[in-house]
């Protein structure tokens, strides 16, 4: 940020200042997002963030669905980490429901989410990098992305909206080969890493479009209420999967990448150490797949397996009743946050005893990292913005939901 007083730059005249709308517009402001920005020259005097473009209105939505239907809802949130979403919905219903799910798969919940969490990060890294100017990133980091959306889509049948996790468990059990596949990806992935370090983390130009671009302290960062990378990149050592760890993640070897630097290209660096311990983590759960079951022993809530609905057919009558009827929930209130591709996703759930939610609210965190763009981008030029943007990693599905 640059050394100036903003109340000498306010204090001016009006006609000195010049107020223009920036976007709606893609990719540069990565989807509908508008914002109003207040110039001096090419100086950015003040930025205000116009939101509701995309507006669904998926949180009332989900009050005239079954718990089970929601579950597509999810995936139209942040459509690049449907997983992620599926995840926090789902354990927060199972949390009101006291389930125990199967290690089989639970196991299976970590490997999909931390493939989907690479998936994430190579559109961010590709976007961002295309922003600035580098157009071949985009297509080296879409080569990887699409790889893993391969995998997603042998494992559910679907590739941006997967609806792969269900309450209790999974939808189905892994395909055959499924291990061999994912073992070929992971074996490949440090070569494209090591492409990437090369192209942007070497980069000279990109250094320079991104160091001390768009600071944010860090009693800054945790006044907004950031998450994710962008808290991490302003030195704040916080990750749920290891502060307050679910699925598992507290039995996994992994580091929490933490960057000081508090602008753009720290932000950039969290996220790349990022790839490299998702990395790690697939691999270990990998290697700790063994047989089992994939749904939680709960008749009155799990879909019976389609062999035991051959062989009864009382559970076959029973697999209509839960698509008919639903199930119900117990009464009560609960919160469930994971540690998304972006930050804190958290789901409130408030139950009334009955086979639909009384009201539920998503913490998302692309809503909550947006709405500090005006701290980091004071100060900067007009060009910085798009850079900064970039590096906060929105999408608008989960801002405008």
């Amino acid at each position: 940020m640059r050394n100036i007083d903003f109340q000498e730059v306010l204090d001016q005249p009006l006609e000195s200042h010049m107020t223009i709308s920036m976007g709606p517009q893609h990719p540069s402001t990565h989807g509908v997002l508008r914002l109003e920005l207040v110039l001096d020259g090419e100086m950015v005097v003040k930025v205000t963030p116009d939101i509701g473009y995309l507006h669904t209105g998926m949180e009332k939505l989900f009050e005239y669905k079954k718990y089970q239907q929601g579950i597509v809802i999810t995936d139209r949130m942040d459509y690049l980490n449907p997983l992620g979403n599926n995840l926090a919905y789902v354990m927060a219903v199972e949390k009101l429901l006291q389930l125990e799910i199967p290690e089989r798969a639970q196991v299976i919940r970590v490997m999909m989410c931390e493939l989907q969490r690479i998936a994430s990060h190579m559109v961010w890294l590709g976007t961002h990098a295309l922003d600035i100017g580098a157009m071949s990133v985009f297509f080296y980091a879409f080569r990887q992305r699409e790889k893993i959306l391969n995998l997603i889509e042998a494992a559910s049948g679907g590739r941006m909206t997967p609806s792969y996790f269900r309450i209790g468990g999974l939808m189905m059990d892994l395909p055959a080969g499924f291990e061999h596949r994912v073992k070929q990806f992971l074996d490949e992935f440090p070569e494209a890493l090591e492409q990437f370090e090369n192209l942007v983390s070497r980069n000279t130009l990109f250094q320079a479009r991104t160091q001390g671009i768009g600071y944010i302290s860090k009693e800054d960062a945790i006044d907004w209420g950031l998450t994710g990378p962008c808290l991490r990149g302003s030195g704040v050592d916080l990750d749920l999967r290891r502060d307050n760890p679910y699925s598992g993640y507290e039995t996994y070897d992994f580091e929490v990448p933490v960057e000081t630097g508090g602008d753009v290209w720290a932000r950039f660096r969290v996220r790349m150490r990022e790839l490299y311990e998702s990395h790690k983590i697939i691999r270990q759960a990998l290697e700790r797949l063994k047989p089992g079951p994939i749904k939680a022993d709960a008749p009155k809530v799990v879909l019976p397996d389609r062999a035991d609905m051959r062989k009864h057919m009382d559970a076959l009558i029973h697999h209509f009743l839960i698509i008919a009827e639903g199930f119900n929930v117990p009464p009560g209130e609960v919160y469930h946050a994971i540690e998304a591709s972006k930050g804190e996703l958290g789901v409130y759930i408030k139950s009334n005893g009955g086979p639909k939610p009384e009201r539920v609210h998503f913490r998302g965190p692309s809503f909550v990292n947006l709405s500090a763009l005006p701290v980091m981008a004071e100060g900067e030029m007009v060009a910085d913005v798009i850079a900064i943007i970039g590096s906060i990693d929105i999408v608008l599905g989960e801002v405008d939901r």
